[in-house]
């Protein structure tokens, strides 16, 4: 078995695609406690960023950006947290994770121990959310 068909974001979509084109693309991941949560899944299997040319680099980071700023204008969280880790699925994709002072791990990464019970009453519109994508990714990209 190769590596892509044994990774799961070369072999599924991580997600409700949200958006795409030939290089990445942006996602909504199913968590009930971060609503608006999304992936930025880079379409071919690498590793690292460094992988990337140093223009496929800025097309990557320019779509994380774009989903930062559409989340914030979207669901107005207290915080967002990017990250890229990769232990567990070694593809390279960034997390861009809405943040509430009180949701469960509140001011710890999503990924430890729960802090609290989530407070909840953070909907996120996704009509809404994709369009700020949309409406940020053309301005940053001058209009294109």
């Amino acid at each position: 078995m190769s590596v892509a068909d044994a990774c799961e974001l070369c072999r599924g979509t991580g997600g409700e695609i949200v958006w795409q084109d030939e290089l990445c693309r942006l996602v909504l991941v199913a968590d009930a406690d971060y609503p608006g949560y999304c992936r930025v899944v880079w379409h071919r299997h690498v590793a690292e960023m460094t992988d990337l040319d140093a223009a496929e680099r800025r097309h990557l980071m320019s779509v994380v950006f774009a989903a930062e700023s559409a989340l914030r204008a979207a669901a107005r969280p207290d915080k967002v947290n990017l990250a890229s880790l990769g232990n567990l699925v070694p593809h390279l994709h960034w997390h861009v994770i809405p943040r509430w002072r009180g949701d469960r791990h509140f001011p710890n990464p999503i990924w430890g121990a729960a802090m609290r019970e989530a407070e909840g009453g953070h909907p996120v519109d996704r009509a809404a959310l994709r369009a700020a994508f949309v409406e940020t990714l053309a301005e940053e990209r001058g209009g294109a």
